[in-house]
């Protein structure tokens, strides 16, 4: 049951898986895949803004998706950024990729397959994988600039059919498990998780959102 201590102890999560960076000029849009497509239409808008000359959709069909979807994520993000008038130019498409590691690594060969070496990044992914996003990124390619966005939906405006509130939680509670265990299996950067985060996230396991955790 979502009560408003569950609301209250998902917020701090929510807060903490933000990286709070301002979207500026860079070499390319890199947009991670998943279930939530809406990423797609952000990085769209950003290309649209003039931030980046051209976009990277990366994805295949990962554990969620490969049960929704029948054609890798990054075609179908793709498809939406045409729509929203990004030129064909302007996208390359990574559609192999099962995770994020796999998506920053599978980015790496599509770019170097292509001759292209970007210096900095503007990468796409979910609100709540903002953070887990970035450090994937930063282990596996430490040496490039990275700037991390998302869909501008705030905690309340975010969970919708697709991605229901309880799934959403789920998630986030997942995710922050794997911001503090990943490090040690070599796939991310250590990230500093503050007491009170943490003490959030002990509560919302207690309470039973634990769908999402890793083994």
């Amino acid at each position: 049951m979502i009560t408003e201590k569950v609301l209250a102890e998902a917020r701090k999560l929510w807060d903490y898986h933000h990286m709070h960076h301002t979207p500026a000029v860079s070499d390319c849009i890199l947009v991670l895949g998943s279930v939530d497509l809406r990423v797609a239409d952000r990085g769209a808008e950003l290309y649209q803004q003039g931030l980046a000359p051209f976009i990277i959709f990366s994805g295949g069909l990962g554990g969620v998706t490969r049960r929704m979807f029948t054609e890798p994520e990054a075609e179908l993000m793709a498809r939406i950024a045409l729509d929203r008038g990004v030129p064909s130019e302007a996208i390359f498409i990574e559609n192999q990729s099962t995770n994020t590691g796999e998506n920053i690594l599978f980015t790496q060969r599509l770019l170097a397959d292509k001759g292209l070496h970007p210096q900095s990044f503007l990468l796409v992914q979910k609100p709540y994988m903002e953070r887990r996003s970035y450090a994937t990124f930063k282990k596996h390619w430490p040496e490039k600039d990275l700037l991390v966005t998302s869909p501008q939906l705030s905690f309340d405006e975010y969970a919708n059919e697709d991605v229901p509130l309880e799934q959403v939680i789920n998630l986030m509670v997942g995710d922050l498990q794997r911001i503090r265990i990943y490090p040690a299996k070599g796939f991310q950067i250590p990230q500093d998780i503050p007491d009170a985060v943490w003490a959030a996230y002990e509560r919302l396991v207690e309470w039973g959102f634990d769908k999402h955790l890793a083994k």
